[in-house]
């Protein structure tokens, strides 16, 4: 898995994950990546810095020891989080930022507009792509491998920013 930091046509940042870069290009190329802010098509990588893990015993560059950074702070208790609230089903509190406010405004849209097909995601939608269902918006849950052959198959699904709210008793 890769993230990669994107931005859109309008100035919008934000990040997104995929299998490998030659995915990216693959669902960029194919219009299947859009800005998570405003839906925007037009999405491009955007500048980042790399993430680089060194070892526990790391050595420069010049066979010197790394420089040992200052002793950390003992823990601080965390408290549990909260149970989720009002805002929405699995979400522990009300979306602050602009990208999450506008997450949350998709996924209520998404919720309104389409039917919860949970784990039969796949076998609708090559159902519906091959007329053996009605035609309607659905969403629910696909691997990874299944939801690349629906595409390979060329039938119309996009990878939705948010997992699909469980419902239970």
């Amino acid at each position: 898995m890769i993230q990669y930091s994107l931005k859109c046509a309008d100035g919008h940042a934000f990040d997104s994950w995929f299998q490998s870069a030659a995915a990216f290009d693959k669902l960029a190329a194919a219009g299947m990546v859009s800005c998570a802010v405003c839906g925007g098509a037009k999405v491009t990588k955007a500048i980042m810095a790399p993430r680089v893990r060194t070892g526990r015993k790391a050595v420069s560059g010049v066979g010197e020891p790394e420089p040992q950074a200052a002793p950390k702070a003992a823990p601080v208790p965390v408290p549990p989080a909260p149970l989720p609230s009002a805002s929405g089903p699995g979400m522990l509190s009300r979306p602050s930022g602009e990208v999450e406010k506008a997450l949350a405004e998709l996924r209520k849209k998404v919720e309104e507009n389409s039917d919860y097909v949970g784990g039969n995601f796949v076998r609708e939608a090559r159902a519906m792509h091959l007329g053996e269902a009605p035609e309607r918006a659905i969403h629910g849950e696909a691997k990874l491998e299944d939801a690349r052959e629906l595409i390979e198959e060329g039938v119309p699904v996009m990878p939705l920013p948010f997992r699909p709210g469980r419902k239970s008793n």
